[in-house]
């Protein structure tokens, strides 16, 4: 989010931030979104979260200074809790003119930002099976991300309130279980043969396969304000795959679950968070558990996976989220103090600028 370096509202310069990257190595990182308030940063290839972490603060010290220098900051956040999707400019590109044509309101109320994790997977037949594999792990990975309490000046009572603006978006939600690629492959040719899509970028569940890049696109969570929590979730996810993709190896079968029981737990977590009190679907349970608990039992089955990949350390940080709350917590814990949203907008580009400060030493 591009703010006013006073009143914290949203500005439409992501252009003016654009030029000033001409000519510099990160220029081909920093992009434009759907509206001009928006920016969007994208790391290089990186093994593993420990690059993550350092690519991650370069590119938003670089951006943070960038703004600061033309008196804006910038913010990372689900939601921006008070601005206006009406007082919004679309971006000048084709794509942007062309969705907006397409969808009209459902498109120019689109004022929310995620974080979309890629993780490498070398077959698309195992790509299809790990997507299996993680949908029942979409509600936890929301909860752990969930930074948007807030829409239009309104607390929500969701923890996140970003899934319930992109629920109207078409072809969005939970994939469907596919059986194999070919019925993958089958199902996307035929939306883009009949016109309804230009290509599979249109599709916007919460897993997709990126067939172009060869990687699986984990797409649920919202944008999270501290770099230290986007390298955990990063660092969660390519655990996550790699536990499913051995799996598949060894010829196991990757459990399935009825895509209304896992729908049911999303909206919990999007409602409650990491306290959303959530169906086991693992082990069949009736009693309901929280979402923190499952992910404490999760880490435990990846930490030997973070391990082998290095990522260790940055997995630990999945657990100061649970101690230290979500994006949605702190939200919410600094507007009950005084009830001043534009100090939680101010804290949000805080948070964001000290995320961007040098990685510290190993």
């Amino acid at each position: 989010m591009l703010l006013d370096g006073e009143t914290f509202d949203l500005v439409q310069h992501v252009d003016t931030v654009l030029a000033a990257t001409s000519g510099h190595e990160l220029e081909s990182r920093i992009n434009p979104e759907l509206m001009q308030s928006v920016l969007e940063i994208a790391t290089p290839v990186c093994h593993n979260a420990a690059d993550v972490e350092a690519e991650l603060r370069k590119l938003r010290g670089f951006v943070c200074d960038l703004a600061r220098e033309r008196g804006m900051r910038v913010g990372s956040a689900g939601t921006h809790p008070f601005s206006l999707f009406e007082r919004q400019r679309i971006t000048a590109r084709d794509r942007y003119r062309n969705l907006v044509d397409q969808m009209q309101y459902v498109a120019r109320r689109e004022l929310i930002f995620g974080m979309h994790v890629h993780v490498a997977v070398d077959d698309a037949e195992k790509a299809i099976q790990v997507v299996n594999g993680l949908l029942v792990h979409v509600p936890m990975l929301l909860a752990l991300s969930a930074n948007s309490p807030f829409w239009r000046g309104e607390a929500t009572g969701l923890s996140s309130s970003r899934q319930m603006v992109f629920a109207a978006f078409p072809r969005s939600g939970p994939p469907p279980r596919f059986a194999s690629y070919a019925e993958y492959a089958e199902v996307v040719g035929q939306l883009e043969k009949t016109g309804c899509i230009a290509d599979y970028t249109h599709i916007w569940w919460d897993i997709r396969l990126h067939p172009r890049l060869g990687t699986i696109e984990i797409r649920i969570c919202d944008a999270v304000t501290r770099v230290e929590e986007a390298v955990a979730l990063t660092a969660y996810c390519q655990a996550l795959v790699k536990h499913f993709c051995e799996r598949y190896e060894r010829g196991e079968e990757i459990p399935s679950y009825h895509r209304i029981l896992t729908t049911e737990n999303k909206w919990l977590a999007a409602r409650y968070g990491l306290e959303a009190p959530v169906m086991d679907l693992a082990t069949g349970r009736r009693n309901r558990v929280s979402v923190a608990q499952l992910v404490r039992r999760t880490l435990k089955e990846l930490e030997p996976h973070a391990r082998e990949l290095g990522s260790e350390r940055e997995l630990e940080g999945v657990r100061d989220i649970l101690s230290r709350g979500n994006g949605s917590d702190r939200q919410l814990r600094i507007f009950n103090a005084n009830r001043d949203i534009v100090e939680v907008v101010s804290e949000i580009a805080d948070a964001t600028e000290v995320a961007a400060l040098p990685v510290p030493a190993h």
